[in-house]
């Protein structure tokens, strides 16, 4: 299956769409076509506009209310766009009728994820996880998809001729790929079993956080390791495990894929197996970019995510990073309206987190290595307290 950005020299244009329903304020969706146009960047698109509306509930036909529909629909015409990227996962019907009208490509969010995922993947376990799970996602879809797909290649025409018989040969054959590649998952999981037994009993750390907080960068202060740290959604797709001492206490540490909100279920089930690394730590880094207007959303997103893979209720040190990056808005003496999380210092958000976390609540930079001396003692001392529980006759750490 192509990607959408795998060998075309120029870049594709986008649109992006957006619903705002419910509770949902518009300050609150504009956040969340923020990071769908992050995300779209990775793909290797470039934005050209975007689009949002105020509805109860989406249109079960076409997501959007018939005006909204037509509007994008003049603008991708008017201008050339060569792919449209909903913020939410649209049904099989409504990415049916949202191509017959807009005869352009269709990404809902799901996608757009899977196709950055397929692109990153280096590994063997990645790739099987990851193909999995756009073969999941692919199934229901297949009566429309194949037309997307042939876009996907760059081609014009439509799979010319494809009946019934056809499709359900089409349906057989992904159904017999998603075994082969659960098979295939099993027997890697095993290797990898095997491989984390090996460790023998050293105390486990594993650092999870929100994608692009800076997780391997403090992993490579940490470790004096190289680990590939990019300004981009999902630079870490395949767990990194590096053996790191502090003073006189070695431990395992391990770096995983970064969490967001609505990841595609069929990506947390395939890589379940891979973050085991998680399950099975002794302690969580919970990294946190502060500078983000969103980073509490992003805890909360973070800490659903773990409860889904049975790993909610370990013990947490919670990293606020980029303190360096951190900024507010300083309210007026005079101005007696109600202060928001925006008019928080930092010394006002330290107060706030500490009080929540106690001991277990740092704030670092790790661009600039602020406070990570800091850090480095508070993970020594919650390192160790798990080593003596294991170990209780180790002289070493007396």
């Amino acid at each position: 299956m192509g990607k959408l950005y795998d060998t075309a020299p120029v870049q594709e244009t986008a649109v992006l769409v957006g619903l705002i329903q419910g509770h949902d304020t518009e300050a609150k969706v504009a956040e969340y076509m923020d990071e769908l146009e992050f995300l779209s960047m990775t793909a290797g698109l470039e934005t050209k506009k975007r689009f949002t509306q105020r509805l109860r509930k989406a249109d079960p036909k076409t997501f959007l209310g018939s005006g909204k529909v037509n509007e994008i629909d003049e603008y991708i015409k008017a201008h050339d766009i060569d792919v449209v990227v909903f913020d939410d996962d649209l049904s099989p019907s409504q990415l049916r009728n949202l191509e017959k009208i807009f005869q352009k490509k269709i990404y809902d969010r799901s996608l757009l994820i899977l196709d950055i995922f397929h692109a990153r993947a280096q590994t063997a376990q990645a790739r099987t996880q990851v193909e999995l799970a756009r073969s999941q996602y692919l199934l229901p879809r297949l009566t429309n998809m194949w037309t997307h797909l042939e876009r996907q290649r760059g081609g014009t025409g439509t799979r010319g001729g494809a009946g019934e018989k056809e499709l359900e040969t089409d349906k057989r054959l992904i159904r017999d790929r998603i075994s082969l590649l659960k098979e295939q998952l099993k027997d890697i999981d095993k290797q990898m079993a095997t491989q984390r037994k090996s460790r023998g009993q050293l105390v486990r750390v594993a650092l999870v956080g929100y994608t692009n907080v800076g997780k391997s960068t403090v992993m490579n202060l940490l470790s004096k390791s190289d680990v590939l740290a990019e300004n981009k959604l999902f630079a870490t797709l395949d767990t990194t495990v590096r053996k790191v001492v502090i003073e006189n206490l070695p431990f395992l540490m391990s770096d995983t894929v970064g969490f967001i909100r609505k990841l595609p279920h069929q990506l947390v089930e395939s890589f379940k197996s891979t973050l085991d690394e998680v399950r099975e730590a002794d302690i969580l880094l919970h990294v946190v970019d502060i500078s983000h207007p969103e980073f509490e959303d992003h805890i909360n997103v973070v800490n659903e995510t773990l409860a889904e893979i049975g790993a909610r209720d370990k013990q947490t040190i919670l990293i606020f990073n980029k303190i360096d990056a951190y900024t507010y808005v300083k309210k007026d003496e005079d101005d007696l309206t109600e202060s928001t999380r925006e008019n928080l210092s930092l010394e006002d958000l330290k107060r706030t987190w500490m009080g929540k976390m106690g001991e277990d609540c740092i704030f670092i930079s790790a661009t600039k290595k602020a406070n990570i001396d800091e850090l480095k003692n508070l993970l020594y001392e919650r390192a160790k307290a798990v080593h003596v529980t294991r170990y209780p006759n180790d002289k070493l750490l007396y």
